[in-house]
């Protein structure tokens, strides 16, 4: 499953669009790699995805397509997370 698709399905972001816009801004990573949004991913792997400035990275254990949000939190487990320092100048 793509990555853009898969955090939109496990319920990790609200929309696809915005996955997809974050992948082309280099800030999703899969196995420590910046990936793009058509990056194929499998369980096992170790997704961090930079939003804001929050900073998850998460264990995927399903590539399943779920439709509902109580299921979709059993695709993935958070491995960390942590906010980031915001640069002062």
């Amino acid at each position: 499953m793509r990555i853009d698709k898969y955090l939109k399905a496990a319920h990790i972001l609200k929309r696809r669009t915005i996955s997809k816009e974050l992948a082309e801004n280099q800030r999703i990573a899969i196995n420590g790699r910046t990936v793009k949004p058509s990056h194929e991913v499998k369980v096992g792997d170790q997704v961090t995805i930079t939003f804001g400035s929050r900073q998850m990275t998460i264990e995927v254990l399903s590539v399943e397509e779920v439709k509902r949000k109580k299921d979709a939190q059993d695709m993935y487990r958070v491995v960390e997370e942590k906010r980031l320092e915001e640069e002062k100048q």
